[in-house]
C-alpha cells in the first residue's frame, strides 16, 4: 500500500510585491527534491500558496515543511 500526503499552507495578507519576493527567494531551493517529495509554490493575489506532496516518507515531508517555513520567515524579516 502506498501512502500519499498532501499539505497546503497559505500565507495571507501579503502585498503582491512581498508575495512575489517570497516566491522568488524560494525558487532556487525548489530543485532536486528527493524522489517522492514535491513542492509547488504559487502567488495568488496577496497570498503565497505552498503545496507539498510526499509519497511514503512523512518525516521528510515534515522536515521539508519546517525548512521552507524557516526560509520564509528569514525572507520576510529581511524585506521588512
Amino acid at each position: 500500500m502506498s501512502l500519499t500526503c498532501q499539505v497546503q499552507i497559505i500565507l495571507h495578507n501579503l502585498s503582491k510585491e512581498k508575495a512575489q519576493t517570497v516566491k522568488e527567494a524560494l525558487d532556487p531551493d525548489n530543485v532536486n527534491f528527493p524522489q517522492g517529495l514535491s513542492l509547488n509554490v504559487e502567488n495568488i493575489d496577496n497570498k503565497v500558496v505552498f503545496n507539498f506532496e510526499s509519497k511514503d516518507n512523512m518525516k521528510k515531508l515534515i522536515a521539508t515543511i519546517d525548512e521552507v517555513l524557516a526560509h520564509v520567515q528569514v525572507v520576510l524579516k529581511v524585506i521588512e
